[in-house]
């Protein structure tokens, strides 16, 4: 009932009386009264005035069900939202529980992670209350060689929803970090498990840097946050909200043709290496290529000094700027 309360005082501007309340939800003004006390402890300033009635000014910065759902319709995500004040990886905690059946679209989202780990078995900095760690548990009917391309559907949708808060240009690190003014900004990291040749599950993790100020020194040359190139603050419940729903739309149609046809044009627009002479780290091996895009399967193409063109996976190599991160 108090999601309901919200999602009436925050679309409404100014006061909303208590009859008004009453009468769209069904309840007593007693009940509308407890409900109101309760999302005054959980942090939500809400003014009360004799004979106008109750109007929402601030909302505190809630990785909650309700507060993500405030920003999203039914349609737009009918899948669980499970959140936790800390957890060691949301990436984790979605494999335990797709081990134990749960349901295809369930998302798991933590204000905290204590053993946070990005691709390649990197540690991934996760402090409380500032940014989004969040896994989105699947069970998609596809080849398993299909799965890793969800990364880049992921990459593609947190660099939208990037750009929306941030009001500035998102790229792409391929194959998975989203990039704001050249340093790292998310980054992605999928994981599928398997039941003899077919997909049991697949878990896409993605951290988001929103509100965080600093970062571990060696972090610091790499690594930024929306705040830290915005000086403004970002509602996290709305963010991820966005994110969700740019995610959903292109997982419709991803689904459907089960490549990265669709996506490669506006993949590649975004694309930070593309046109750039990146190094290919393979196995200790270091290679200089130009980067020309992406196939349909989400692979690096690179042209040598030849001409030649070579497809790059990602699940093999690392790939860097020539002087730098990106």
């Amino acid at each position: 009932m108090k999601d309901k309360i919200l999602h009436i005082l925050r679309r409404e501007n100014g006061f909303v009386s208590g009859q008004a309340l009453c009468e769209r939800l069904g309840v007593s003004r007693t009940a509308v009264w407890k409900y109101i006390n309760v999302l005054k402890k959980e942090g939500y300033e809400i003014e009360s005035v004799t004979r106008k009635g109750y109007r929402l000014l601030r909302s505190p910065d809630l990785l909650t069900e309700e507060a993500v759902r405030e920003y999203l319709t039914e349609d737009e995500w009918p899948g669980r939202i499970v959140c936790f004040p800390s957890v060691d990886s949301t990436n984790e905690e979605a494999k335990r529980k797709a081990v134990l059946g749960e349901r295809d679209g369930t998302l798991f989202v933590a204000d905290n992670q204590t053993a946070g780990k990005g691709r390649r078995g990197r540690v991934w900095s996760s402090p409380e209350g500032k940014d989004i760690f969040c896994t989105i548990l699947l069970r998609p009917e596809i080849p398993p060689d299909r799965a890793s391309m969800l990364t880049l559907v992921a990459a593609l949708s947190a660099a939208a929803a990037a750009e929306t808060h941030s009001g500035e240009l998102c790229q792409i690190k391929w194959p998975n970090d989203v990039i704001l003014h050249d340093r790292k900004i998310c980054g992605i990291l999928t994981e599928m498990g398997l039941e003899m040749d077919e997909i049991s599950y697949v878990v896409i993790g993605v951290g988001f840097n929103i509100n965080r100020e600093s970062f571990p020194e060696e972090l610091a040359g790499t690594a930024t946050s929306i705040y830290g190139e915005t000086g403004r603050q970002t509602v996290r419940a709305a963010f991820l909200a966005d994110f969700i729903r740019e995610f959903s739309e292109r997982y419709r149609t991803f689904l459907q043709v089960q490549d990265l046809e669709p996506f490669k044009e506006e993949y590649e627009r975004r694309l930070v290496n593309i046109g750039r002479e990146v190094r290919i780290i393979r196995r200790g091996q270091e290679i200089i290529r130009r980067a020309e895009g992406i196939n349909e399967k989400g692979e690096l193409l690179v042209r040598s000094e030849t001409g030649e063109i070579e497809c790059i996976c990602s699940g093999e190599v690392s790939v860097r700027g020539l002087y730098g991160y990106v």
